[in-house]
């Protein structure tokens, strides 16, 4: 069985030490390597080229937001989880667009960390579902551009395509959207991938906008 390689990013000891416990008692999940600063998490990053980067946000020397951006830069293969206390918007909008994966809270970590450890691990974006509408939200206040989401009127989306456009953007995950729509995930990953071709998208945070312009979020969801 392959394992999802993990570095864990915190600059607690203790948390790093529990977590790496949780993790490790794990079948499929292996702790690879760990950090206590920002620094730090980007050599070992490059060094271990870990399949997973559980990193926090507030450490020292770099912070976590700066650390992102730079490793996905250095090895943009790694799927980044934010692992952080602040339950903030802000921090959430600032995470994804430096090219987090996903974001999870400290306090339900327990509970919810494999989860979004394997679905980041996936391609999937893990968000908490509290936090889903602040992203919504942000969208609609961000616009979109025709840069961004490339000539539409050219390129119309079939029914189904467009079905698999707004649950993208709902936060589904692929098998989430295989079980609604009675497809196999294959065939899921396939409608998304020429979804995000035609409209010349390149994150989920572009798919958003582009949803609530065609309509298909409520703008208060």
């Amino acid at each position: 069985m392959k394992k999802i390689r993990v570095v864990v990013a915190d600059d607690h000891a203790v948390l790093r030490s529990g977590l790496k416990l949780l993790l490790d008692a794990q079948m499929d999940i292996e702790v690879v390597g760990e950090a206590s600063d920002g620094a730090e998490a980007i050599n070992k990053t490059a060094e271990l080229k870990p399949d997973v980067l559980l990193l926090d946000i507030t450490m020292p020397n770099i912070g976590g937001i700066d650390a992102l951006r730079t490793i996905k830069k250095k090895t943009p293969s790694v799927s980044i989880l934010i692992l952080t206390m602040h339950e903030n918007e802000g921090y959430l909008i600032e995470a994804l667009k430096a090219g987090a994966s996903g974001y999870i809270l400290k306090k339900v970590a327990d509970n919810e960390l494999i989860s979004a450890i394997k679905a980041v691990y996936s391609g999937e974006f893990f968000i908490p579902s509290p936090l889903t509408k602040s992203v919504v939200k942000e969208m609609v206040s961000g616009g979109v551009s025709r840069e961004e989401t490339g000539d539409n009127d050219q390129e119309q989306l079939s029914p189904r395509e467009l079905e698999v456009l707004t649950l993208v953007a709902q936060g589904y995950t692929n098998q989430q959207m295989a079980d609604r729509l009675y497809l196999s995930v294959k065939t899921v990953e396939t409608y998304k991938a020429r979804v995000m071709e035609k409209l010349n998208l390149h994150s989920r945070v572009e798919l958003v906008r582009l949803a609530l312009q065609k309509g298909l979020l409520s703008k208060d969801g």
